[in-house]
């Protein structure tokens, strides 16, 4: 137990330096994007009609704390994110960026994870199938429909169902909530009207996702079967599905679950893209907007940073699970 317990604060320990690394790459890129973000955003005014004279940068500089060491400005916004939970003010909006991400940072993160969960639930048990089954059919068409999802890309995915919905019902499907809900609080009649339209986003983001873990579930098991130690319970007259999900299946999914992470991160760096066709109002078409329109880097590098401790605390989680899960790792663990 004393194993297992230091395991867990490594991990942790880990997490928390991978964070901190994290955040010096993300506040690095933030600082080497050309200009200030005080010239940035007086350039903005100076487009919208305002005069800006250079003591009006400099004044702007020293408001915004930019007259300080490269370190200095660093730990200070370690400090105000890692203790306060604050992520201060966009450079080009001058809005506070914990209010700007409020809902749209969860609404993309739990359209993510919905999606990595459904394809979860759909990939193992099938993968399951076409790895145990011997008919040439079922097989063939699984292997047809993985490929097929590996082969087209989400946002033409998108874009189908977009045109199908459109010459059909003459309904584009587009937003995540209908007009009299958009800037409503939230109540239950707005999180039902959301899931009526997120079902949709969800389903194309889950698409390649299922493909891709639908064949690795299916070449872990075929490589797990073929194993003695399944051949000797076999043997000991253990068969069926009682045999799939007590041997080959729980030793096949230590690495599935190890990549939920990865896989979390691959369907959020597809996320701008599907929102930008479907017009979502989240994180996804606001990092979009922040990186290649308005160059706000302080709300990019919030978004960046917020999905990578996302999958930090994913990684951490399925850490500990996969040493609860499979016997050998917690053998050694435990001794």
């Amino acid at each position: 137990m004393a194993q297992f317990i230091q395991f867990t604060l490594s991990r942790a320990v880990m997490a928390i330096v991978t964070l901190l690394t994290v955040s010096l790459i993300v506040f690095s890129l933030m600082e080497l994007v050309p200009g200030t973000c005080a010239e940035r955003y007086l350039a903005f005014k100076n487009t919208q009609g305002s005069q800006i004279t250079v003591a009006d940068i400099e004044a702007e500089k020293k408001r915004l704390g930019l007259d300080r060491p490269f370190l200095v400005r660093w730990a200070s916004w370690v400090e105000n994110v890692f203790v306060r939970g604050q992520f201060g003010e966009s450079c080009i909006l001058r809005l506070n960026i914990n209010q700007l991400l409020a809902d749209k940072f969860w609404i993309s993160l739990g359209i993510c994870l919905a999606a990595l969960l459904a394809a979860y639930l759909i990939a193992i048990p099938v993968g399951i199938v076409s790895a145990s089954s011997k008919s040439p059919v079922t097989n063939n068409v699984l292997r047809f429909l993985s490929y097929l999802g590996l082969a087209m890309p989400n946002f033409l995915l998108a874009l189908i169902i977009m045109l199908f919905s459109t010459v059909m019902f003459g309904d584009s499907l587009t937003g995540l909530f209908s007009k009299e809900y958009r800037d409503a609080a939230w109540s239950w009649a707005k999180f039902g009207d959301f899931l009526a339209h997120a079902w949709l986003p969800i389903f194309i983001l889950g698409w390649s996702a299922t493909a891709f873990a639908l064949q690795t579930v299916r070449a872990l098991m075929l490589d797990e079967i073929g194993k003695l130690y399944v051949t000797a319970a076999t043997a000991r007259g253990i068969f069926g599905r009682r045999l799939l999900w007590r041997y080959p299946a729980r030793h096949a999914l230590g690495p599935v679950i190890n990549s939920l992470g990865f896989d979390l991160n691959r369907i959020f760096n597809e996320l701008p893209v599907v929102a930008l066709i479907l017009t979502l109002t989240e994180s996804g078409a606001l990092l979009i907007e922040s990186l290649a329109r308005s160059n706000d880097q302080q709300l990019a590098g919030a978004i960046i940073f917020l999905l990578t401790a996302s999958i930090v605390f994913l990684n951490f989680v399925t850490d500990i699970m996969l040493a609860l899960m499979d016997p050998r790792v917690r053998r050694g663990l435990m001794g």
